[in-house]
């Protein structure tokens, strides 16, 4: 296994220690501090596991399916957390997990048909602005700086216009995979 493929896996085994701090009642004050810390190493894995596996010529399919797929886990867990602690509407976590669940069907037909599909640009865009999203609600937990709360909400919809851009995008560009099935 290559080093981005343990990185992606290194972000899914990071997802339940950032739930746990995140909404664990025994590190009050705190707690999202480290869940914060958390959430930005497994989001910079991202970062990283994509360009070292462009860079060195390391793209694997496992790798084109299962960094989406991470992303997915991360990003929908730190929402459905972040629902729990009435600090994102509970709609918007539902369209976002709506399209993620979408996109992975078209993902399984596909891959029943031999086909791996990368992550789009505008996929890539929407879960940027999700994690900023995430980073920023989670760090003015404490703070509740105003114009952080400002800056949070328009990360909110801005992400979700971007999960049903890239939606659309990733309809429109993969709608033979439907067609085209064994």
């Amino acid at each position: 296994m290559n080093l981005p493929n343990k990185l992606t896996i290194l972000r899914v085994i990071l997802i339940p220690f950032f739930v746990f701090f995140l909404i664990s009642p025994f590190f009050d004050g705190y707690g999202n501090y480290i869940a914060l810390a958390i959430f930005i190493v497994a989001s910079l894995t991202d970062m990283a596991d994509g360009k070292i596996a462009r860079k060195y010529n390391l793209v694997t399919n496992f790798g084109k399916f299962m960094d989406p797929l991470a992303d997915k886990l991360l990003v929908c867990s730190a929402m459905i957390c972040l629902v729990d602690l009435k600090l994102i509407p509970v709609w918007v976590v539902l369209i976002i997990i709506a399209r993620e669940f979408i996109i992975s069907g078209f993902r399984l037909v596909a891959s029943d048909n031999g086909v791996v599909i990368a992550a789009s640009y505008w996929g890539k865009f929407k879960t940027t602005f999700q994690m900023l999203m995430v980073i920023v609600i989670i760090f003015n937990i404490n703070l509740q700086l105003g114009w952080l709360n400002i800056l949070g909400t328009i990360l909110i919809y801005v992400s979700l216009v971007l999960t049903v851009v890239s939606l659309i995008d990733y309809i429109a560009k993969n709608k033979d995979v439907l067609k085209d099935q064994k």
